[in-house]
């Protein structure tokens, strides 16, 4: 009986050591999650699924658990995303603050929160137009001229987010970034579609890419919905 209980804790060691152990340890200092949980989800099966969950106690949170490989995992609150993680071997610091999320300690999630901050700065830049135009309109500029400005401001803006994304997507084709933030971006899409930034994407991507189960997913709708647009 007991040769059989050990045989059966060194099989578990073994199959636990072949399995990468994450950790993600975090600090809010928004209130309004103080108290409350949050959880750890993955795309599977076309949906998100949940593998762990934690409350938050006095601004301090943390996932723990081990993996068959690095995923793409997004922190869930009320039913909405927070923010995309990656679990990977190593200990990941979280922070959330009110108006900016960060993920660091592993090199995708390094490269992950620096991409993050980059479009961030861009979307920052896109929100002030509208009162760049106010301030404008109330120095008394032209309204059409003001409009013509602003709208090549927006164009210029609009092509480096694409570029940047677009750009990150590629240079992360073999990991789990570029799926990762190809689903982000496509998430955005009333429907799946193939526009020339998905068509670019696509047309130049390595199998691994290409064989994540939610691109193929998104192809194949894309593709369905395409031809329908043809017929008409």
């Amino acid at each position: 009986m007991k040769s059989n209980i050990l045989l059966f804790a060194l099989a578990a060691l073994a199959l636990l050591s072949c399995s990468d152990q994450y950790l993600v340890t975090g600090k809010s200092n928004v209130s309004g999650l103080d108290g409350q949980m949050l959880f750890l989800k993955v795309y599977s099966d076309g949906d998100m699924r949940t593998i762990d969950s934690s409350r938050v106690v006095h601004g301090k949170f943390s996932f723990r658990g081990v993996m068959d490989s690095v995923v793409m995992a997004n922190v869930f609150f009320d039913g909405s995303g927070i923010m995309p993680i990656v679990l990977e071997e190593g200990q990941v610091s979280v922070k959330i603050d009110v108006s900016t999320q960060s993920a660091t300690g592993t090199p995708l999630n390094d490269s992950l929160t620096s991409f993050i901050q980059k479009k961030s700065q861009i979307d920052a830049e896109m929100a002030e137009l509208p009162h760049i135009e106010s301030r404008m309109i109330m120095d008394g500029l032209d309204h059409d001229e003001v409009l013509s400005v602003l709208g090549k401001q927006m164009e210029e803006l609009e092509a480096r987010n694409d570029a940047l994304v677009t750009n990150f997507i590629k240079s992360n084709y073999n990991n789990v970034l570029g799926p990762g933030i190809f689903m982000i971006l496509t998430s955005s899409f009333r429907q799946p579609i193939l526009n020339p930034q998905i068509e670019a994407i696509i047309s130049q991507a390595p199998p691994y890419f290409l064989s994540n189960q939610y691109v193929q997913e998104y192809i194949k709708a894309a593709e369905k919905n395409m031809e329908k647009l043809r017929e008409y």
